[in-house]
């Protein structure tokens, strides 16, 4: 069993390189100690790290997200796939032998290794330019944050590993406490933040910027602010700091046009502060979620080329949050389709928010946008709220989502007025949550915010309800987290506990 966790922990990451930053092939059979020499190939061995990401965003975060909240579910599952039920549906249990829990474990901490490989090995290499040098290693540590990020959310404590490990050091590892991973991922943005560039020439856009690094950390605080560090007021301000550095920030805007933002021709807007880069037709480069979130029986009324595979299909309470006539849904989902064959409404559910025609089976140009300035304004305004402070100008940033949004393609005349004041704090935040779900819906955000604002409980009961038609399983705060995958625990007995009421 010990092999579980040199897997997850030390094994050599393949890199990658081509001319343009997105057209990344692995370079097989590297010896590590002897490729490292010169700034090119530090500059290839920093593209590792960002390939790696996309096989956690293909579809792992996905399940342990958007899945997990009440914006998404399963319209279809091979046979009785407890791993699939077991995440979205609260009343079956979830198992610490969960293959997409283990998937996700296992794809992080490969990211974390080739990022830790950039940094141990940077500093032998003679760079002309040391600002180059530096802005690689704020790149490996901006992934490493991103990284770090998704996996204290999702698991809590989580082995804290900053360099490369012998084998020795691999099982000398325990959990890190969660306050401790915390600090690991503000240092690093804080690092990025001094050492990226504001942009990039054309070749290599997509790589992580100073505004990326900004609106990162301010998720970050608000995050750290909220459950389960509770660090409050502090936070809150620390969060409106950084994402007001993002909003005055001329390099960034909202794209006039929600549609715009999510055209495959138009990827890496004004908007955009970082996306996970895709690029079908090359060799494991494109994205796979317009065939991955298309129901299964469907033909090619939703898609033209490739699988579908019926999984993230968006909830009934979400195609109902969204006010009628406003574009974000008919841009975002359908709630069903006419098939050819029969001429008959199929009344089930899909996501379009990623439309492309494949090259070939799941092999589309759809970049995943992580971070872009309409969260950031969300956060700002909530970061101000929550202060009990310029509630006017929080009031303005969250119409400033309303107003794009009724001015954006296929939007009815008179809908989505302004916001009034608020009358509460409480309804005010509660109108927030509501943007936050409509104008980020399927980009992983949902579970995260229940889980930081204390309303997964909640939220998650009434869904559970209405989905099943009785009340789940008691609701305990263990649900927030998910297990230790049980082969991590196996390697590494001594060191590795699991999570409570697993």
């Amino acid at each position: 069993m010990k092999r579980f966790i040199l897997l997850a922990l030390l094994t050599m990451a393949s890199l990658s390189c081509r001319k343009e930053f997105i057209d990344l092939q692995p370079i097989s059979e590297m010896n590590a100690g002897t490729f490292y020499k010169t700034e090119q190939d530090m500059n290839q061995a920093v593209m590792s790290p960002y390939a790696s990401l996309r096989a956690l965003y293909n579809q792992a975060f996905i399940y342990v997200s958007e899945i997990r909240s009440d914006n998404t579910t399963f319209s279809w599952v091979p046979g009785n796939s407890k791993d699939m039920t077991s995440i979205d549906n609260f009343g079956d249990v979830l198992l610490s032998d969960n293959g997409y829990v283990l998937t996700v474990w296992n794809n992080a901490y490969n990211t974390i290794l080739r990022c830790n490989l950039v940094l141990d090995k940077i500093d032998a290499v003679s760079f002309k330019d040391p600002k180059l040098k530096e802005q690689y290693k704020a790149e490996a540590k901006f992934i490493r944050a991103l990284t770090y990020f998704w996996l204290v959310r999702v698991y809590g404590d989580v082995p804290k590993v900053e360099k490369q490990l012998s084998v020795n050091e691999a099982y000398s590892l325990g959990r890190a406490p969660t306050p401790e991973i915390y600090d690991l991922i503000v240092a690093d943005l804080t690092f990025a933040e001094a050492n990226l560039p504001a942009s990039y020439p054309a070749v290599d856009k997509g790589r992580a910027t100073l505004g990326g690094a900004k609106g990162l950390l301010a998720k970050v605080y608000m995050t750290m602010a909220g459950y389960p560090l509770k660090k409050g007021a502090a936070y809150y301000a620390l969060a409106e700091t950084k994402a007001l550095e993002v909003i005055n920030n001329s390099q960034y805007s909202l794209v006039p046009d929600y549609k715009t933002l999510f055209d495959v021709t138009k990827k890496n807007s004004s908007e955009s502060l970082f996306e996970v880069q895709y690029k079908k037709g090359g060799t494991n480069t494109g994205s796979p979620w317009n065939n991955d979130f298309a129901p299964r029986f469907s033909n090619k009324e939703v898609v033209l080329v490739g699988d579908k595979s019926g999984f993230n299909a968006p909830t009934p309470s979400i195609s109902s949050a969204y006010e009628a006539g406003d574009p974000r849904k008919v841009i975002s989902m359908s709630d069903g389709y006419v098939s050819v064959a029969t001429g008959k409404a199929v009344n089930e559910k899909y996501v379009k928010k990623y439309y492309d025609v494949s090259f070939s089976a799941s092999d589309n140009d759809n970049n995943w946008i992580e971070l872009r300035l309409a969260d950031t304004y969300l956060l700002y305004a909530e970061a101000l709220v929550r202060q009990g402070k310029q509630q006017d100008v929080a009031l303005n940033y969250l119409n400033k989502i309303r107003q794009r949004a009724r001015n954006s393609t296929g939007a009815t005349a008179g809908i989505l007025s302004d916001y009034k004041p608020f009358t509460s704090e409480g309804d005010f935040l509660l109108a927030i949550e509501k943007e936050r779900r409509v104008e980020l819906a399927f980009e992983n955000h949902r579970w995260f915010d229940l889980v930081r604002t204390e309303r997964a409980k909640e939220v998650m009961t009434q869904e559970q309800t209405e989905q099943t038609g009785f009340s789940p399983a008691a609701w305990n705060n263990n649900m927030l987290l998910f297990p230790i995958p049980l082969q991590v625990i196996q390697s590494n007995p001594e060191k590795i506990k699991q999570n409570p009421g697993y």
